[in-house]
């Protein structure tokens, strides 16, 4: 029985290590820890690139959805509002008040947890985190090896253990998702989810990028006129 379920952990590694470690290579992303292989051998975990694109507005209205559907049952993501995702993603506020306010009824509410805290501790050992901020605690790239690294361990209280993050106390919510779509579907899914979760984090992050393009190239013209200036000035003096 103990070769069964070591045969199944290893089987399930595996599968593991193949969704999330594929595209770390070819990323050439930055290290998301160490992990012990299934022969015992303690490996080096690349993490590997998350699809941030806050220009996607396709990628964003489905990384909500599935934001919704999976992760505030425990979750909350106290510095966001709905009226915000309305806003910013450009979904109108009568689709959000249908399908997206799962735990309020108001459409100005911040987003909360469905389940009581208190309850969660009790079941997990502590409190799931609060998600508006953990893309960037974490790193985009974090987060997505993250949510791509369970797999089955017979051995945890939930049935799935993680390479990232061993022994973590979150179950694996996205199981019966990754078990109906292909590899590269599945890969998609969670990326549209931590683009979407790297919005909660900075949403204005992709205005704040344009906006400092401009800066630097306003002030290398204002470099010419500048030099010219000085030179102006300095001219005379020997």
């Amino acid at each position: 029985m103990n070769m069964l379920t070591k045969s199944l952990a290893g089987l399930s590694l595996g599968a593991a290590l193949t969704l999330a470690a594929t595209s770390a290579s070819a990323a050439g992303g930055h290290g998301c820890g160490t992990f012990t292989n299934a022969d015992g051998v303690e490996e080096h975990l690349a993490c590997s690139e998350a699809p941030v694109d806050f220009t996607n507005k396709g990628s964003l209205q489905n990384g909500a959805k599935i934001f919704m559907n999976y992760c505030v049952g425990c979750h909350t993501a106290k510095y966001v509002r709905h009226s915000r995702i309305a806003k910013d993603l450009e979904i109108p506020p009568e689709l959000v008040e249908k399908y997206l306010l799962v735990t309020s009824d108001q459409i100005g509410d911040h987003i909360t947890a469905e389940i009581d805290p208190d309850v969660q501790a009790a079941w997990f050992g502590a409190a799931p985190p609060d998600l508006s901020l953990e893309t960037r605690l974490r790193g985009d790239d974090w987060v997505y090896t993250y949510l791509l690294s369970f797999y089955e361990d017979p051995s945890r209280p939930w049935g799935a253990n993680n390479l990232v993050l061993p022994n973590a106390a979150m179950p694996h919510v996205l199981h019966n998702m990754q078990q109906t779509l292909s590899k590269e579907e599945f890969e998609n899914q969670v990326g549209d989810l931590v683009n979407f979760m790297a919005w909660m984090g900075e949403p204005v992050r992709h205005d704040r990028k344009v906006i400092g393009a401009f800066v630097l190239l306003f002030l290398l013209v204002l470099l010419i006129p500048v030099y010219l200036l000085n030179k102006e000035f300095w001219k005379d003096v020997k």
